[in-house]
């Protein structure tokens, strides 16, 4: 079995139509930055409210990736 290092990174993703989009768009902009995404947490749910109304999500996520083997130090 072979070790693993992780590295995390804490993100905010937003969305005017859900938690679960703005769950994505975090995820989704880390994949598309960092190498070996694996795993991620949600840490905080909010949102915006307008006139009685929900109008924006944002989450906080920790996202965990694996370090090359070049990159432990």
């Amino acid at each position: 079995m072979s070790e693993h290092t992780y590295k995390l990174v804490e993100l905010v993703g937003s969305s005017t139509t859900g938690i679960e989009d703005a769950i994505q768009s975090a995820i989704g902009r880390a994949c598309s930055t960092l190498e070996n995404v694996r795993w991620f947490e949600v840490t905080d749910t909010r949102g915006h409210v307008e006139e009685g109304k929900i109008t924006h999500y944002q989450v906080t996520v920790k996202v965990g990736f694996t370090l090359r083997d070049s990159e432990r130090g």
